[in-house]
């Protein structure tokens, strides 16, 4: 379960440490050149170098040395082991003894190769820098991951299925690694007479024939079997459904018969696990993704910032009602928020559904109609174009949502979903998605319920990627809108 994150995390943060060290080198440099204070402190063996100017090219090869060197005693130190229970101190103690024997293998590596045009003061000035640098950076690091899961940010909430001795271990480690991201929503136990009591802080919230009623009520982003052997054959129909419902699953027993999640075993705190997911990304993958979203979204949302002003100006001028539409919708397992559009409809459009719903020219539990009376002329236009997404890039900026996904649906619509199709919520909604580039609505619903979950199980960056540039043609043809 945590071994891939912990891996994506620990490189990432090597990068980090590479940047930050290159970045206290350049500050050694700035300073040793751009400060006279430092000359009378500086000897250099080679009497052509004192008070000659040393140029940054000079220095580039030292720095292709730096790098490494320290990247690898931070590694010899432990730096890069699993720090979820570690404290700033220890840290910063961790980074003490990697710049003390960095330095002693730079002092060293100077003598060998004779590299005269390095002083004295750039040498304490670099050790001292990075050593700084990594401190804070440590403590940035440390200091903001603790507050985004101290505000609830981040996390996972966790359902534990068993309620024996193993899984009040289970629950105890939960709960003093705080700094992992867990929360326990409830436990699940095979005993009715448990049901709606507290076992070690948390409630039963019912037996395994209630898991898919909770699944539908709950936010759960994992099911966590602790059971004992006995249990195997009792679970294997309830993991058989988390699968089907895309809902990730960890066994702290035994491998199961799964169609369409993969299995992998790994380990939290030494306890065994095999996590049965039916998404297949990688941390780094879902990382870039992220931070594709975060970076084009808010490119975007200043570009068209213009366009925006033009297009609220508009409806202001050709209906009454707000500019923005505003709906609760459903994304990543259950979570509900509010997305935003431009207004393409006259301000009683709601009221007016149960009149107009004859129109319906799809199938399954949505509504869509060219003949729809409550869209304003502009509207048409507006949905024609696909201007009236838009304001989604906000909710893309924000998180709620993906340049890429299945395109989020109304809580009502998710209530009549059939089992199978509630997996597509086991991935970010998006703007685009493989429905909205093959045809919208010309195809019925069961076949985008079909196109989103074969998005889910082939899902790349190059599939993102792909999605987004066949979006371009298919928005300015208009290509099944409606």
């Amino acid at each position: 379960m945590l071994k891939e994150r912990e891996t994506f995390i620990r490189r990432l943060t090597m990068m980090m440490d590479m940047a930050v060290i290159a970045a206290a080198f350049f500050a050694a440099y700035y300073l040793r050149v751009h400060f006279h204070v430092f000359y009378k402190f500086d000897i250099v063996p080679s009497a052509k170098v004192v008070g000659a100017p040393v140029t940054l090219d000079l220095y580039m090869p030292v720095l292709l040395m730096l790098v490494p060197l320290w990247v690898f005693m931070l590694y010899l130190n432990g730096a890069y082991g699993s720090f979820r229970t570690r404290s700033f101190l220890e840290m910063a103690w961790v980074i003490v003894k990697a710049s003390f024997f960095g330095a002693l293998s730079f002092a060293s590596l100077t003598f060998i190769f004779k590299i005269q045009f390095i002083s004295r003061v750039f040498f304490i000035l670099f050790v001292l820098a990075a050593a700084v640098f990594l401190i804070i950076e440590k403590y940035i690091v440390i200091v903001a991951a603790h507050n985004v899961r101290r505000r609830g940010y981040n996390t996972r909430r966790v359902l534990i299925v068993g309620t024996g001795p193993r899984a009040r271990r289970f629950a105890a480690m939960i709960r003093k690694n705080k700094e992992w991201g867990f929360k326990i929503a409830g436990l699940i136990d095979d005993e009715k007479s448990r049901v709606g009591k507290r076992f070690f802080g948390s409630m039963v919230l019912g037996t395994l024939r209630d898991l898919p009623r909770i699944l539908r009520e709950k936010v759960i982003d994992e099911v966590v079997f602790v059971v004992p052997r006995m249990w195997l054959e009792r679970i294997q129909e309830t993991i058989a459904l988390c699968e089907v419902l895309g809902i990730k699953t960890s066994v702290a027993t035994d491998l199961f018969d799964l169609k369409i999640a993969k299995a992998k075993q790994t380990d939290l705190n030494g306890l065994p696990l095999l996590v049965f997911e039916t998404t297949f990304a990688r941390e780094w993958q879902l990382f870039v993704k992220r931070a594709a979203d975060l970076i084009i979204s808010l490119i975007a949302l200043v570009a068209l910032s213009p366009l925006f002003l033009i297009v609220a100006a508009l409806i202001k001028m050709t209906s009454p009602g707000p500019i923005f539409f505003k709906q609760k919708r459903v994304t990543l397992n259950g979570r509900v928020f509010t997305l935003y559009k431009f207004r393409s409809m006259y301000k009683d459009a709601n009221e007016r559904l149960e009149e107009v719903k004859h129109l319906n020219e799809v199938d399954g539990p949505v509504f869509k109609s060219t003949k729809d009376p409550r869209i304003t002329p502009l509207g048409r236009f507006l949905r024609k174009m696909s201007i009236d997404e838009l304001p989604q890039l906000i909710n893309v900026f924000e998180g709620h949502m993906s340049l890429v996904g299945p395109r989020p649906p109304l809580p009502a619509e998710v209530e009549k979903y059939q089992p199978w199709q509630i997996r597509r919520l086991s991935m970010r909604g998006g703007i685009t998605c493989l429905w909205q580039v093959s045809g919208r609505s010309r195809i019925s619903f069961e076949k985008w319920m079909q196109l989103d979950l074969e998005y889910i199980d082939n899902w790349s960056l190059w599939l993102d990627f792909k999605i987004l540039a066949r979006t371009i043609p298919a928005v300015l043809l208009g290509t099944g809108a409606k």
